[in-house]
């Protein structure tokens, strides 16, 4: 989720303050069980959105305690909101955090490789314990959104268990092929490429200088 397209988006609903963007964000999302957004980083955010010019602060009233900031959306801000509207969305599923800890294992040894196996099935089981509870205390007829969520996020665990399965059935075969290593670079200076044009000229100048 790009935080700083959903302050956009929210502001363009409304100017709001930090707080209340925090607020609204976390309510959004399911609460902290679901997405933990912290205060700073919301802060953080807007302060590098007024620098591109994308919001506007300004001062709020005190209501009785520390002034606020109020951020409005501007129209450069508005221009960037519709184009990350206008986008899909595709997780970046290549760039897999386990896979990269299990290649680095196998440049080790075979039985680390076995036993991260072994750990990360642990580690989705009960992840996938925690979001089926999650899925059972919230009511689908008051809140189907999160529900919807919390499905994607059982599915995409149950699918990455199934993926462990394969690994671990097929890791006799990984095991016996070679480790893959960085192709070796030539050494020396390029050679410099030749147009047809310089290699007429070349030719022209050797039959001259033979004459």
């Amino acid at each position: 989720m790009s935080i700083r397209h959903a302050i956009l988006a929210l502001l363009k609903q409304k100017p709001r303050h930090g707080y209340e963007l925090h607020q609204t964000l976390e309510a959004l999302m399911g609460g902290r069980e679901l997405w933990d957004i912290k205060p700073a980083q919301i802060h953080t955010t807007l302060t590098r959105l007024e620098q591109q010019g994308w919001v506007k602060g300004m001062a709020g009233g005190r209501r009785g305690g520390p002034e606020r900031r109020i951020y409005h959306l501007t129209s450069k801000g508005e221009q960037a909101l519709d184009a990350w509207f206008a986008q899909g969305v595709v997780d970046q599923h290549l760039r897999d955090a386990f896979f990269l800890k299990f290649m680095v294992a196998l440049t080790l040894n075979e039985e680390l490789a076995r036993q991260l196996v072994r750990t990360q099935r642990a580690a989705l089981y009960r992840e996938l314990h925690r979001i089926m509870a999650l899925r059972q205390r919230i009511t689908p007829y008051t809140d189907l959104a999160h529900t919807l969520l919390l499905d994607k996020a059982s599915m995409h665990l149950e699918a990455d268990l199934h993926w462990l399965d394969m690994i671990e059935s097929r890791l006799d075969e990984v095991v016996a092929q070679p480790i893959p290593v960085p192709k070796p670079r030539k050494r020396g200076r390029p050679r410099k490429q030749t147009s047809p044009e310089d290699a007429c000229n070349a030719s022209s100048q050797f039959r001259t200088s033979k004459g």
